[in-house]
């Protein structure tokens, strides 16, 4: 229906909706998609739609009014109204016989041309359809007309024309409707500004003392000619270009439609911001670190079209329902035929059957029943913060009941972070704190960082230490104000001879039994306190399993860390069953396990849980996708931590723009919701058929019940704008 939409992979018509074909005996240059082809492509495939979606609103309207002195002229409605409309005799041709064969062949040629030439390319393809169906089905009904008008017998020119017209209104119609649902890759590529502002240094000033400088300026220039290690100047409220870091300003940027992230996140000199986001109140100039394909944009683009082109199990079903409703249309329109012609009909009669049961029963609303609903929910993915790889992995989370964790990075942030500080005697916590962090801030550590941060966030002033001294093993060691300040943790207190005191003992005992981390802090041989490290656990880990057992799905944790680390996080969470010291390589074995059996007993692998029934289960792992990947190809639904700009993960169907576990909820609905409006649609796109279709091959003609071809079209229309406006409305959902 539309051979000006090209591209290197199944799916689709962005258009209408009906699958791609693949073209036999030509070569066609497809070239590679990068950010700014893809958004062009996408912009000029918009005028596309608008073109076709005009020209079938155009052929509507000119075969409309032609068909109107058809129906006049038509036998059925001098036979209703009564009384012979004016008849003029041109030669030995009437007005009423060459006035509907005249104007319905305009109307055959004209506006049924799309479907005949849609036909051939199915035919060609091997692959009949709703074109195919409809093909037949004009045809049939404009040949025999032309024999009746030579034969005297009575014509089908009425109902050819009529069925032509309503089947333009309403492909015009679905078009409509298809456009709306079809939007994932039209929205992203709608999120990239079509300029940037790039920064050049061209022009020199002189200065009060006449000394030559170099003058910033900025020039407008399509996207397209970025290349890396530009300067792009960003403006308050304006579409950041493309990935970059910035080099100068500090805004709020709105990053939502990328990563879910609903409220702004401050950036400032140094940090990524990624192409399509949305600048805040504050001037940006970004040094330009990814193009075209490398972008973080194009990398979810690529992951929307490889979902678009993957298939779900009901989508292969739904596929090959329409593709047998074909045959069965086929076959049931050839029988109907016959039937009729054996039981003495008219010829006409029996053709007007044919053509109603090969039109009432196009399977194209079941064709579109599956991929609509999946091309929504890839839309509602994206701006959700997770990206679907794989349709199967998004259907397969709708039976997900066990949630597999890994606990760094995921749970956790992977970062360590202050957890507690104790002071000794008159010695306060700030001056523990304080006397850490001045001699950790020269450090790269990630418990001295952890310490530092916490510092700064307290306000506290650092000192500045003087011949600074690592000590293997055990800490530093510095003068500070001409006293000597260490820092370290046990194995610095036993080297120089120190004993906790009890007023601290048992706490930095109860903190060692949840596997933090304790460094002290001494001053001229006496301690002053200690401080509580571990890694932090995430806010949103605590709402994320809150959230999954109210869906009724069990949370599992996994970890290299300490029986005693993993104890305390998973209490922390409420995580009852966790596994600990496991390897990397042991990851793929425990999703098993979990997979057939219920954990075994026996320490370090597992806290022994009491599970009456043996029943397999169905496993979602997350992971980070690095260490984690034959984990993630194990489970039943592999989700991995996209970390920001990574979209390139092989071994997850689904992955986690952000460092989220809520948005492992969001997953679970979503497919939950988009099975829902797959079966809905299924019932809507069948289900008429089964009724339908019976009474356009004339099963209660007896009783004068009948379905003309028109009415059939109109049937066959609606059943698709339905399918299409059910699966808009999953727009709505909120995850």
């Amino acid at each position: 229906m539309h051979p000006e939409v090209v591209r290197d992979t199944s799916g689709i018509c962005p258009e209408c909706g009906m699958n791609l074909l693949e073209v036999q005996n030509e070569k066609i240059k497809v070239q590679n998609y990068n950010a700014k082809s893809k958004n062009h492509e996408m912009k000029n495939h918009d005028k596309h739609a608008g073109h076709s979606t005009a020209m079938f609103l155009r052929k509507f309207w000119v075969s409309f009014v032609l068909t109107i002195p058809v129906v006049i002229y038509s036998g059925i409605v001098q036979r209703l109204l009564g009384p012979q409309l004016p008849g003029l005799k041109i030669e030995n041709w009437k007005l009423e016989i060459l006035i509907p064969a005249v104007l319905g062949s305009v109307v055959f040629f004209y506006g049924g041309w799309v479907f005949l030439a849609g036909a051939w390319r199915e035919i060609q393809a091997r692959l009949p359809g709703m074109m195919t169906l409809i093909g037949i089905a004009v045809s049939a009904a404009y040949l025999w007309s032309i024999y009746a008008v030579m034969a005297g017998e009575e014509a089908l020119f009425w109902e050819l024309t009529t069925l032509i017209t309503i089947m333009l209104l309403g492909h015009w119609l679905e078009m409509r409707a298809v456009s709306g649902a079809q939007s994932a890759l039209k929205e992203l590529s709608k999120l990239l500004p079509d300029t940037a502002e790039r920064v050049v240094q061209n022009s020199k000033i002189k200065n009060q003392n006449d000394s030559a400088k170099l003058k910033s300026d900025t020039e407008v220039i399509p996207i397209g000619e970025l290349l890396e290690g530009d300067i792009v100047l960003v403006r308050p409220g304006g579409k950041i270009p493309t990935d970059g870091v910035i080099g100068d300003g500090e805004s709020d940027v709105n990053e939502s439609m990328v990563t879910g992230e609903s409220k702004p996140v401050s950036k400032k000199s140094g940090d990524a911001v990624i192409a399509g986001t949305i600048n805040g109140d504050g001037a940006l100039k970004i040094k330009v670190a990814a193009i075209g394909e490398k972008t973080f944009l194009a990398g979810v683009m690529r992951l929307v079209l490889e979902a678009q082109v993957s298939k779900s199990k009901l989508q292969i079903l739904s596929d090959r329902a329409a593709f047998y409703l074909t045959i069965v249309a086929v076959t049931s329109g050839i029988i109907t035929l016959v039937a009729w012609l054996m039981s003495g009909s008219e010829i006409s009669f029996a053709v007007s059957r044919l053509v109603a049961v090969l039109v009432i029963a196009c399977p194209h609303a079941l064709g579109l029943a599956v991929p609509l609903v999946a091309s929504i929910s890839t839309t509602l993915a994206a701006r959700n913060g997770f990206l679907v790889k794989q349709r199967l992995a998004l259907e397969a989370a709708r039976t997900v009941d066990t949630v597999l964790f890994d606990k760094t990075g995921t749970l956790t942030r992977g970062e360590f972070g202050v957890m507690e500080v104790w002071n000794i005697g008159d010695h306060t916590k700030d001056e523990v704190l304080e006397l850490a962090a001045s001699l950790d801030y020269l450090s790269e550590h990630p418990i001295a960082k952890a310490v530092v941060i916490k510092a700064k966030e307290q306000g506290l002033i650092f000192k500045e230490p003087k011949n600074f001294e690592a000590l293997k093993g055990k800490g530093v060691r510095a003068l500070i104000d001409a006293k000597e300040v260490m820092v370290g943790g046990p194995a610095l207190l036993e080297s120089i001879g120190i004993d906790i005191p009890s007023e601290i003992s048992k706490q930095v005992q109860d903190a060692g039994k949840k596997g933090q981390t304790i460094i002290f802090a001494v001053k001229d041989q006496m301690l002053l306190g200690a401080i509580a490290l571990a890694d932090i656990i995430r806010e949103e880990s605590r709402e994320a399993i809150k959230a999954l057992g109210e869906l009724g799905v069990r949370t599992s944790m996994i970890t290299g860390d300490s029986e005693d680390v993993a104890k305390w996080v998973a209490g922390e969470l409420g995580i009852i069953e966790y596994y600990a010291r496991v390897l990397p390589g042991e990851k793929a074995e425990i999703v098993k396990q979990i997979q057939n059996f219920p954990p075994k007993a026996g320490p370090p692998r597992a806290e022994k849980l009491k599970i009456e029934n043996f029943q397999q289960k169905r496993v979602a792992f997350v992971g980070d996708g690095i260490n984690d990947a034959p984990a993630l190809a194990q489970a039943d639904l592999g989700i991995a931590i996209g970390a920001g700009t990574n979209v390139a993960i092989e071994s997850a169907g689904i992955i986690l723009v952000r460092n989220d576990p809520r948005d492992i909820v969001k997953i679970i609905k979503l497919s939950r919701l988009t099975y829902a409006k797959m079966i809905q649609n299924l019932f809507w796109a069948a289900g008429y058929n089964i009724v339908a279709l019976p009474l356009a091959a004339g099963i209660l003609s007896f009783r004068g019940i009948l379905l003309e071809p028109a009415i059939a079209a109109v049937f066959m229309s609606l059943s698709t704008v339905i399918v299409a406006v059910n699966a808009v409305l999953l727009k709505r959902k909120v995850l």
